[in-house]
């Protein structure tokens, strides 16, 4: 989740409803400008007893973010608590219950991607080894409870941690007890936008199916492949989901800005602090009529801040965020934006893949968003077969689509080499949570604590 630094309280006043539309608008790239930016959280644990360090403790959150100054990472800090780091891969942030975050610079190619990934884990695994902490690359916390997870002294999670309860079940879940791989990807035109859009929200249920790594809850197998992505289905019902309107004709900047207009508010940024809002209407702080700052109209920061409060499976900001796969280890890491860079980068592939999806119903994409976190690639697809007949097809259309982008590293290969993890699991028909529970049924012997020595990274 996004780390303000400053309230902006000079950046433009809210004066009418076109404004709202400016930052999408604004993302709107020539194709030569097109970059990768690629999110991903990992699990931290003490190597001693597999606890989650608290922010506070010796060796804990605090003093890992710390360590990694010595690598050029300068900090930044909320309250007097060093809460993320900035440098030139990007930033390393905080998750609500202490997961590391890597939100990755906006790169050309894979190549720089894998690389930038590579950095970080190398990185990280320098300061867990003086500290004592490893890092487990899962979807899903496989055996801790929410009461045994710390909470990180960020205050937009305090507002949020307040609220989940009040609009979904699992709301906390998804804060303390989860991670993901995510991409965020341009578009040259309103119209590029909602073609990337439509796809890659269709093809969604896939990603979660492929990356699909969060089978166990709190010690056990939960029945499920993603849980994580199981998790979101109540958690908040106002900000989630597969969004019907995108496939619906008109869509664009316009009808997006006024689903986020419905959407409530969690919070306002002033003078480095969050005021609580949660459950309140943008639509009445663009009045001047906000309860909590009675008479002020919003900036442009507000807007953005609140773009980034809602999650669907698709997000629109000023680029399209892919928010479907479980967190995994370091070749998943580098297969997410591959899979999505193939598919979305190349217009050839984004049209096979948009010809795939199209005449899907939204009844049958909603069934098979709720079945593909059980089901994997077995959930059923609108109109007849299976998830498992079109994977192969797409991973293919993905690699089409990297080889036609023709970047190359210093050894000569293209980008299609960082499908191979998808390539596998089509292959095998196994997606990486089918592996654990084998594991876990075969020689750990139901003994989950045996998933710690897993290198996941």
């Amino acid at each position: 989740m996004s780390t303000r630094e400053v309230s902006d309280r000079e950046d433009p006043v809210i004066e009418n409803l076109s404004q709202l539309a400016e930052p999408m608008a604004a993302g709107e790239k020539p194709r030569e400008a097109w970059r990768i930016g690629t999110e991903h959280e990992k699990f931290v644990y003490d190597t001693a007893d597999h606890h989650a360090p608290s922010y506070t403790e010796k060796g804990g959150i605090r003093d890992l973010l710390g360590e990694l100054t010595q690598f050029g990472w300068t900090p930044i800090e909320e309250g007097g608590n060093v809460i993320a780091l900035k440098g030139a891969d990007g930033n390393v942030s905080l998750e609500p219950a202490g997961q590391l975050e890597l939100s990755g610079a906006p790169l050309e190619n894979l190549h720089q991607t894998c690389a930038e990934t590579g950095r970080h884990l190398s990185e990280v695994k320098q300061v867990g080894e003086k500290l004592g902490k490893a890092y487990l690359g899962l979807g899903m916390w496989p055996d801790k409870t929410r009461e045994e997870l710390p909470i990180m002294p960020k205050g937009r999670y305090g507002i949020m941690l307040n609220h989940m309860p009040r609009v979904g079940s699992m709301g906390l879940d998804m804060m303390l007890r989860t991670c993901t791989i995510q991409v965020n990807l341009d578009y040259s035109s309103e119209a590029d936008m909602v073609q990337k859009f439509r796809t890659s929200l269709a093809l969604q249920p896939l990603a979660t199916a492929l990356f699909a790594n969060s089978p166990f809850t709190e010690g056990k197998p939960n029945g499920y492949l993603s849980y994580r992505s199981h998790i979101w289905s109540d958690t908040d019902p106002h900000r989630t989901g597969m969004l019907p309107f995108v496939f619906e004709d008109g869509f664009g900047y316009e009808r997006y800005v006024e689903y986020m207009l419905d959407v409530p508010m969690y919070f306002v940024f002033r003078d480095g602090k969050y005021i609580d809002a949660a459950g309140l209407s943008f639509r009445d702080f663009l009045k001047g009529e906000l309860s909590v700052l009675p008479g002020e109209k919003p900036r442009l920061s507000d807007w953005q801040d609140h773009l980034s409060t809602a999650f669907p499976e698709v997000r629109l900001k000023s680029f399209l965020e892919m928010r479907g796969a479980d967190g995994g280890p370091w070749g998943r890491i580098c297969a997410l934006p591959a899979l999505w860079v193939g598919l979305l980068y190349d217009q050839s592939a984004l049209d096979a893949a948009w010809d795939l999806v199209k005449d899907w119903d939204m009844e049958g994409r909603e069934a098979l968003r709720s079945a593909a976190p059980k089901l994997g690639l077995d959930a059923p697809l609108p109109g007849g077969g299976t998830l498992r007949d079109i994977a192969g097809e797409v991973v293919d259309i993905a690699r089409s689509g990297l080889a036609a982008r023709g970047h190359l590293n210093s050894a000569g290969d293209n980008e299609t080499g960082y499908l191979e993890p998808l390539a596998e699991i089509v292959k095998t028909g196994k997606v990486p949570a089918q592996r654990l529970l084998d594991l876990y049924n075969g020689e750990w012997g139901g003994d989950l604590s045996k998933v710690y020595a897993l290198k996941t990274f």
